[in-house]
């Protein structure tokens, strides 16, 4: 079943004793600290520098397929995507296993028959906005549909989740993002979703799925170093849709799809 869930939430990217392993030597960790929010020390790989959409790009309300595309890992048109652009730019970009947004593909455009492309080989990344599919109320970047838009990066939604994330409260002793932080960051907006949003329907199990959301985006970020995503990376991510390659990022471990279902775990039982 959570496997089930994370599938579902591989799209939109334990407390106390539970830790994720450090990366072996063979991966090396991080060189240096991450940089603060609004300081550089890195580059942007040649060809992949990071480009805002333009007005006739196509978009999904995930910011880490989004994030691909403002690269050009993927195509930056955002448009008739196949699995294989997407096994790219995922192991390019975030180093996760060749095998590891399969099954979200297949779920998007077997499943759910999302694709507009007239091709179940490829897919249009606005086509993952169809709501009640894989999109769902309570996103902790996008407002609800009952709001009139749940494609795009909404801030005023995504303000209060900066705030339980504390990602504006920077010190040297405070840099990162915890599996505990964002499971609570997470539970507030919720809660906060429920009580704005008169037609909420997010089912149970699109309620899970939401931990698997945020798994995904402590796996995409996560500095094994550290065990915790730095708060610079995970501003970056969100807020602008961009890899912090300026604020020093780096993905130093291949990650898994199980590794992914680790971190999920770890965020629900965060949450208990």
């Amino acid at each position: 079943m959570v496997r089930n869930f994370q599938i579902c939430a591989v799209f939109c990217y334990v407390a106390g004793a539970f830790t994720l392993s450090p990366p072996s030597a063979s991966h090396g960790g991080q060189h240096q600290p991450p940089a603060a929010p609004g300081q550089t020390h890195g580059i942007e790989p040649q060809g992949h520098e990071w480009q805002p959409a333009g007005p006739f790009d196509s978009r999904s309300p995930c910011p880490g397929l989004n994030a691909l595309a403002n690269h050009g890992w993927l195509p930056r048109s955002g448009q008739d995507i196949s699995y294989e652009d997407i096994q790219y730019a995922a192991a390019k970009a975030y180093n996760f296993a060749p095998d590891t947004y399969h099954p979200a593909f297949l779920i998007a455009n077997e499943t759910f028959k999302l694709t507009t492309t007239g091709s179940s080989l490829t897919i249009n990344l606005r086509d993952l906005t169809k709501h009640d599919a894989i999109e769902a109320d309570g996103s902790q970047s996008r407002n609800d549909i009952y709001f009139g838009d749940n494609l795009h990066y909404d801030a005023t939604v995504f303000s209060k989740v900066a705030a339980d994330l504390k990602l504006d409260d920077y010190s040297d002793n405070d840099r990162y993002v915890t599996v505990q932080s964002a499971a609570k960051a997470l539970a507030a907006r919720q809660v906060e979703a429920k009580r704005v949003n008169p037609t909420f329907n997010a089912s149970a199990t699109q309620i899970q799925g939401s931990f698997g959301t945020t798994a995904l985006y402590l796996a995409t970020l996560w500095d094994f170093d550290a065990k915790a995503a730095p708060k610079a990376w995970v501003k970056a991510f969100f807020e602008e849709e961009r890899i912090a390659y300026r604020e020093g990022y780096t993905a130093p471990q291949v990650k898994t799809l199980d590794w992914v279902g680790e971190m999920n775990i770890a965020v629900i039982n965060a949450t208990v």
